[in-house]
C-alpha cells in the first residue's frame, strides 16, 4: 500500500524522536510502501497533501491537533477524485481529538492502531473557507493556544496553556454580535464562543458522550454572554469547569449551519491555531467528511 507519513518533529515536547524508530519498524511489518516526510514549518503540511493527496492510498500524520488540521485541510481541498484514509499518531501537548476518539496515548500502540484499525467516517467543520477538525472558536483564552511559543509548550506541556491563559484574563473583551441558525436568531456581548465536534476542549472542558456525536452532521455551539461582575464571572467559571450543570450566562445548541455577524473583525482560533480576523463568518459540518483509522465499533 502506497503510504505518506508526515509528522511535526516539534509536536508534544518534540517526544517523536524517541519513538520514530519503532513506529516505522511498524510500518515496515506492514508491508507499507512508505513516504516519509518531517514538516520544517506551518503549512507544510496542508501544501505537501493538498499537492501529493492523489498519489497515496493511505496517509499518516502525527503531531498535535494543529498537524491534524494541516493534514486534513490539505486531504479535503487536494481535489483527488478518491481521498486516501487517515492514520493518526497524536503527539501534541493536550489532543483533545484524540482523547475525543480514543486513539491511544502510546505513540507505539496507536501506530499499530493504524496497521489494524477500520476507517470510520467523522464530520469535519468548514469556516468560510477553511476545515477545521474539531473546533473554531473565538474570545477569551483562544489567543492562549496559538500564541503560547512552542519552545514554553515543550517544556510545560499541558501546563502551558494555565500559565499563559492566566496572564490573558485582564484582556477579556465583549463582543456585539449577532448568531443564526436554523431560524433562529440570538443577539448580543459575548467574551466567548465555540463550534465543535469533540468530547472535550483544551483537556479541561468536557461534554455530553451521550449527546455529542462525532459523525451526526451537527455541530456543538456554546456562547458565553459577558459578565456583568465578579459573580457571574465565577458562574461561568463554575460551569466551563462542571461543577454548575446550569447558567443564563451560557447557551449551547447544535447545528449543521450557524453564520456570525459583528461590526467589527474578530479573531479566531481553529484547532489551536490562528485561524484569521473577520466580521462575518459561516461555518458548515461537513458530515462524514474524513475517514479515520480507529477500533471497529
Amino acid at each position: 500500500m502506497k503510504t505518506l507519513f508526515i509528522y511535526n518533529p516539534h509536536a508534544g515536547m518534540m517526544q517523536i524522536k524517541n519513538h520514530l524508530y519503532n513506529i516505522l519498524n511498524t510500518f515496515a511489518a506492514a508491508d507499507y510502501d512508505l513516504t516519509v516526510v518531517p514538516t520544517r514549518k506551518q503549512g507544510e503540511a496542508i501544501s505537501y497533501v493538498k499537492k501529493h493527496a492523489s498519489e497515496y492510498e493511505f496517509i499518516i500524520c502525527s503531531g498535535g491537533d494543529g498537524t491534524l488540521n494541516e493534514v486534513v485541510n490539505g486531504l479535503l481541498k487536494s481535489g483527488a477524485e478518491k481521498l486516501p484514509d487517515l492514520g493518526y499518531i497524536p503527539a501534541g501537548s493536550t489532543n483533545d481529538y484524540a482523547s475525543s476518539l480514543k486513539l491511544p496515548k502510546s505513540m507505539e500502540k496507536a501506530a499499530e492502531l493504524v496497521t489494524s484499525g477500520v476507517p470510520v467516517a467523522y464530520d469535519a467543520g468548514l469556516f468560510n473557507t477553511k476545515y477545521f477538525v474539531y473546533i473554531a472558536a473565538f474570545g477569551a483564552f483562544t489567543k492562549v493556544s496559538y500564541s503560547t511559543p512552542q519552545d514554553t509548550k515543550n517544556i510545560l506541556g499541558h501546563m502551558a496553556y494555565l500559565v499563559e491563559g492566566i496572564k490573558s484574563l485582564a484582556e477579556i473583551k465583549a463582543y456585539k454580535m449577532k448568531v443564526r441558525y436554523d431560524d433562529m436568531l440570538i443577539e448580543g456581548k459575548f467574551i466567548y464562543g465555540m463550534v465543535t465536534n469533540t468530547l472535550s476542549v483544551g483537556g479541561i472542558y468536557k461534554l455530553n458522550p451521550k449527546t455529542v456525536k462525532l459523525d451526526d452532521g451537527e455541530l456543538e455551539v456554546l456562547l458565553i454572554r459577558e459578565p456583568k461582575d465578579v459573580k457571574e464571572l465565577s458562574e461561568i467559571s463554575s460551569y466551563m469547569l462542571g461543577t454548575l450543570d446550569k447558567s443564563d450566562l451560557i447557551l449551547s445548541f447544535k447545528a449543521s449551519k450557524i453564520t456570525f455577524e459583528n461590526s467589527s473583525n474578530i479573531p479566531w482560533t481553529l484547532d489551536g491555531e490562528y485561524g484569521g480576523d473577520s466580521n462575518n463568518i459561516t461555518i458548515k459540518c461537513a458530515n462524514k467528511a474524513i475517514r479515520i483509522i480507529n477500533k471497529s465499533n
